[in-house]
């Protein structure tokens, strides 16, 4: 079982390399996502049972919680489906000029309430696929498997994102050698750092040389100066 927030790349690795592993959705990552689309005061009552469903995804501790959850969003889409279909064609409000701006150029028509139709059909996609209760399986439950990516975001990806935040302004390259020093410090069996030395590091390639530029003031040139008045005064310079 692989608990993911979703993303393709992770996905299609886990596809390719572990094709029978069971996906689990992470539920934190499914809220924020309806969120994205519903906010999280929505004004309509379509919007605030739907968020409401969504808020009570990480509640579900078991086999019989997730059985009523799943039947209460089958009886939202069989009370609210129909605001999902529901749509509206330009030559109706052309003449109004209220085309909304999210509307490509002729479009002739669009999902009325699109964004709660993009909440409903996420958390539906993934109750159909089965990527929401994988933690509840029966021969997974007693290992106690967490239904969110909260552990690695915590434990992992702050300490990573400290490390480049307390060194910010490295180049690429150098980000990924600290992140890579980084997970090796913390490896649970890190190996000793004089088994990563190979022999290529002994004797380094050069670098490339830089390309010479002419010492002296710019004739023409794209910065500013003080001298054609476009310099950015700060502060109490330059007032009286």
């Amino acid at each position: 079982m692989v608990v993911t927030d979703g993303g393709s790349g992770l996905l299609a690795a886990v596809a390719q390399t572990w094709p029978d592993t069971k996906i689990q959705r992470c539920l934190v990552h499914v809220q924020r996502g309806v969120r994205r689309y519903l906010t999280s005061k929505p004004r309509t009552d379509a919007g605030k049972s739907l968020w409401a469903l969504a808020r009570g995804l990480t509640q579900v501790t078991s086999t019989e919680q997730a059985i009523k959850w799943l039947q209460q969003l089958s009886d939202w889409h069989g009370v609210y489906g129909h605001l999902t279909r529901q749509r509206t064609y330009r030559n109706q409000l052309e003449s109004t000029g209220t085309v909304p701006e999210r509307v490509r150029a002729g479009q002739r028509w669009w999902y009325t309430h699109d964004r709660l139709r993009s909440a409903y059909r996420l958390m539906a996609k993934l109750a159909r696929n089965g990527h929401l209760f994988v933690y509840l399986t029966p021969e997974l439950e007693p290992l106690k498997i967490a239904s969110t990516t909260n552990q690695i975001e915590g434990g992992i990806n702050a300490g990573l994102r400290d490390v480049l935040r307390r060194h910010r302004g490295m180049p690429a390259e150098h980000q990924r050698r600290a992140i890579e020093w980084w997970l090796t410090a913390h490896a649970i069996a890190a190996p000793e750092p004089t088994t990563l030395i190979r022999p290529e590091h002994h004797q380094p390639k050069p670098k490339p040389r830089p390309i010479d530029e002419p010492i002296g003031p710019a004739l023409y040139d794209t910065g500013l100066s003080p001298e054609e008045g476009l310099w950015i005064r700060k502060g109490w310079a330059g007032r009286s």
